[in-house]
């Protein structure tokens, strides 16, 4: 359950950001086409930015706790040995990564998903600072001020998207794996 409702709210969460960023971006010249956003303005993105910011978390926490408490971390994702994934590195660039048993992952895969498990913690630290940034001196300061704090945020939301399509591309290349995603085993 956890992993299908963060999808909905990564796509929630991402196309109501984008609406805000292009409200004040922080890179001149990039914009989001309005078609891949949500809000319809301004203050309609920020609303639905901040509704399904709690989904998130709350998502987020019981997803990092339910890993911790079942052990399943440590069981399915850790650890990462460096020679299994230079490995299977090379053979998923020459097209040759084994992927027999979608229920075990590889070692890239184990590092993707402790990388957007990590990611999402920035994203979420991120955004208090930004959202919040009186309230959280220290956040503001470790994400390098108010503004550095937008940029690590996008940043963040960047390879979280980054994440989502390339792991939606990968579900096209080994549909059977949707039956373990949908099942959840």
């Amino acid at each position: 359950m956890t992993h299908w409702i963060n999808a909905v709210a990564v796509v929630l969460m991402v196309t109501s950001g984008w609406q805000i960023y292009d409200a004040s971006p922080v890179f001149a010249g990039l914009k989001f086409p309005a078609s891949v956003t949500l809000g319809g303005w301004l203050g309609g993105a920020l609303q639905w930015h901040f509704a399904i910011m709690w989904l998130l978390v709350a998502n987020y926490l019981v997803y990092v706790s339910l890993n911790i408490v079942t052990k399943r971390l440590w069981r399915k994702l850790l650890p990462i040995r460096f020679g299994a994934l230079c490995q299977d590195l090379v053979a998923a660039l020459r097209g040759k990564l084994a992927h027999e048993n979608p229920a075990r992952y590889n070692a890239i895969q184990k590092l993707a998903y402790v990388v957007v498990i990590v990611d999402i913690a920035i994203v979420i630290l991120s955004g208090l600072a930004v959202w919040k940034s009186v309230q959280f001196p220290m956040l503001r300061t470790l994400t390098g001020g108010y503004d550095n704090a937008r940029i690590v945020h996008f940043f963040a939301m960047s390879v979280l998207v980054a994440f989502f399509v390339v792991h939606v591309v990968m579900v096209a290349l080994v549909p059977r794996s949707l039956l373990l995603m949908i099942r959840g085993r």
